[in-house]
């Protein structure tokens, strides 16, 4: 007669990648820990259908790990067993993982003030730059490993928390195709840009980056504008994109995945008298 093929013998981690192996050891949990009398209270707990726990429960059940004793779910003495031997298995493996990750003990930062040696302090995004100011009261803190000046990177150790960032607005400033060649365009921008001194400056295609650049004196991001908007959004930096309002469709594009920046859509107002209106994108 043919053999029938071994089962698979798996532990720990690997042993949850079989399908309903999540599900029974939860439900083995949850008969052991609490005195179940219906189906449906576990499904609930579980956050799962009724259908798929009555199948786990005849999965265990069909291996011996389950039983109805006067009216409630049980384990079995196998069933007890197992459930210690598979917990004992996942916590020994999710603590062999852990072992084996990079874990971050200390950073650079730029000091945001005068910092001496061992000196606690909070870390924060100004500017997108990390900077360790003096002080542990922050939602991120460490320890400054040097004795340095303000301005100066320093290391920092004995990290602990998490640092927040608000994302930075994207503000997109379409200018009318028919106003490219108006000499009142060139001073509307200026105005405009005056209001937006911080962050980021971009212009998305040639026009649009020629234009910012007769406007204003200021670094301008000619390529990559949608990465690198996104970028700076993402440490909490805002930014000004200037693009012609027929290619905006085209600038907003990548934007249209997951976490998109917050975003707003201005129109330059050229005409006498007119002012910018914005509209929520």
């Amino acid at each position: 007669m043919p053999r029938s093929p071994a089962p698979e013998r798996t532990s720990g981690l690997d042993q949850l990648r079989r399908r309903g192996a999540v599900t029974e050891l939860l439900f083995l949990y949850e008969v052991t820990t609490r005195d179940v009398p219906h189906l449906k209270g576990i499904a609930e707990r579980l956050g799962v259908t009724v259908q798929a726990i009555s199948h786990s429960y005849r999965q265990l059940r069909e291996r011996g790990l389950v039983d109805v004793q006067r009216g409630l779910y049980h384990p079995t003495v196998a069933g007890t067993a197992w459930l210690h031997a598979a917990l004992e298995d996942l916590r020994r493996d999710v603590d062999d993982h852990l072992e084996r990750l990079p874990v971050v003990r200390s950073t650079r930062a730029v000091a945001a003030t005068a910092l001496r040696e061992g000196e606690p302090v909070s870390l924060a995004i100004v500017d997108g730059m990390l900077t360790a100011r003096s002080g542990g009261e922050g939602a991120s803190h460490g320890r400054a490993a040097a004795t340095v000046r303000a301005g100066a990177l320093v290391r920092v150790t004995a990290l602990a928390g998490i640092v927040p960032i608000s994302p930075g607005h994207v503000r997109v400033l379409t200018i009318p195709s028919e106003a490219l060649d108006a000499a009142a365009t060139v001073a509307a921008l200026r105005r405009f840009l005056r209001t937006s001194r911080s962050g980021l400056l971009a212009a998305h295609g040639g026009e649009a980056a020629h234009l910012t650049r007769s406007a204003t004196d200021r670094a301008v991001v000619r390529f990559g504008t949608a990465a690198a908007v996104r970028e700076a959004s993402a440490v909490g930096v805002d930014a000004t994109v200037v693009v012609l309002d027929e290619e905006l469709p085209r600038f907003l594009e990548p934007f249209q995945g997951p976490n998109p920046p917050p975003l707003t859509v201005v129109r330059l107002g050229v005409a006498r008298g007119r002012r910018h209106g914005e509209r929520a994108h």
